[in-house]
């Protein structure tokens, strides 16, 4: 666990020993590479670094203020990490700078860390008023204000549908467009009030926060996070050594499936179908190490319920070579 100068528990890291045993062999060899690329608070991080001695770890996050705190945690490791702000769709870049060929293992975990959920003036929870910001990375010049202020309707009507999966992005659309004409949205609680006026009553007063999907929608666009997903996972899987593994926790399906697709594409063979011997340039890379996707057990969302929807799919490589690359999966 990450914690404070006074050694308070700051996050409490989704499937943590769950994701050390699965990665952990991998990195059993002297000066064996883990890469985080969500590193947050480094939750996760420290426990693979405590449970592996041999490893080194290289860990990315776009957001200064996570960066910070995690050197914190990390400071009895001294020596054996290297932390890198940048997207981790930039992994490439990041690993030739640091002269990396190759890695052992490497997480995402592409939830919103507790720091972003709890600093309440970055704008990322509908339950508390905050300036409309959600940039995990401050140096983004596109904030969600600027989004909902610039947006025409039928590009507000994409993101949410998109990005939100919300069956009532036109209405939402409509809804901000008008009330952005009287005063632009500069602030959450607003935006709320404006979302759930344009829901049914039905709807409104159903399952779940009205402005859920909304929100979503909003952070996904203001961070590019799909796209940044679409990214990373070729570069991460292509420098994968053999015996090296990758672990992706999503929390929504937009995220869930794209990992699903992209890693299915890399543990099947490229040959023909009722091809009676595969040749072994067509033979896959990669094979599951999860059945479908690992969901948190009922002991761990009773005692953090922010780890309810993730999805854990783990991939190990076990031949070299090209690793085919998913050109759409969305």
């Amino acid at each position: 666990m990450a914690v404070d100068d006074h050694g308070a528990v700051v996050h409490t890291p989704v499937m943590r020993e769950r994701i050390t045993a699965l990665l952990g062999p991998a990195l059993q060899t002297p000066g064996a590479i883990h890469v985080d690329v969500t590193l947050g608070m480094a939750g996760h991080a420290s426990a693979i670094l405590a449970d592996c001695p041999n490893a080194r770890l290289i860990g990315i996050d776009q957001d200064a203020d996570a960066l910070a705190i995690a050197e914190r945690t990390l400071h009895r490791f001294a020596g054996r990490f290297e932390l890198v702000q940048a997207r981790f769709d930039e992994l490439a870049d990041v690993l030739d700078d640091l002269g990396i060929a190759e890695i052992n293992s490497l997480l995402a975990d592409l939830g919103l860390s507790s720091l972003q959920i709890d600093q309440r003036d970055r704008g990322f929870a509908y339950a508390a008023d905050a300036p409309l910001d959600m940039r995990m990375d401050a140096r983004n010049p596109r904030t969600a204000a600027q989004v909902l202020n610039t947006s025409s309707q039928a590009e507000l009507v994409r993101i949410l549908r998109r990005y939100g999966e919300e069956p009532h992005a036109e209405r939402i659309a409509r809804a901000i467009v008008t009330e952005r004409a009287r005063e632009p949205f500069s602030r959450s609680a607003r935006l709320v009030d404006v979302i759930s006026a344009a829901l049914p009553a039905a709807v409104r007063h159903g399952g779940g926060h009205p402005a859920k999907r909304t929100f979503q929608a909003l952070r996904i666009e203001v961070n590019g996070e799909l796209d940044a997903l679409a990214g990373l996972l070729p570069d991460a899987l292509g420098r994968l050594a053999v015996g090296g593994r990758i672990a992706v926790l999503a929390y929504h399906s937009l995220e869930d499936r794209l990992v699903k697709q992209t890693f299915a594409a890399a543990i099947s063979d490229a040959a023909p179908p009722r091809l009676p011997v595969v040749p072994e340039p067509l033979l896959a890379r990669f094979e599951p190490l999860t059945r479908g996707a690992e969901k948190p057990t009922a002991d761990e969302i009773a005692s953090n319920p922010r780890a309810a929807s993730a999805r854990l799919r783990v991939v190990k490589r076990i031949r070299p070579g090209h690793v085919p690359i998913l050109k759409e999966a969305r």
